[in-house]
């Protein structure tokens, strides 16, 4: 069987969440994502596309979330914050 068609399991996200931090730490400041998610949105809400409450909804449910990470993991240095990952990484 491949894994493709293998059922993912509950031990499965957390590697996938390990993962997915390790790639994204080097993706620019996750640290700074939810001012530049503020900052577009707010850009946005005054187009005629920002006029439409569902997607205000889920731009404020994403920045939501980007805020939590970003507190979450602001008492780390980015360096603690890699070692963390990459001694708990597993290849996918």
């Amino acid at each position: 069987m491949t894994k493709e068609n293998q059922k993912p399991t509950h031990r499965d996200v957390v590697p996938s969440v390990i993962n997915f931090l390790s790639d994204e730490m080097f993706d620019g400041d996750y640290k700074e994502q939810p001012m530049y998610l503020q900052e577009i949105f707010e850009l946005l809400m005054h187009t005629e596309f920002g006029d439409d409450i569902l997607l205000r909804q889920k731009m404020l449910s994403c920045l939501r979330t980007s805020r939590n990470l970003a507190e979450t993991l602001a008492p780390f240095s980015d360096n603690q914050i890699h070692k963390a990952c990459a001694s708990l990484k597993i290849n996918q």
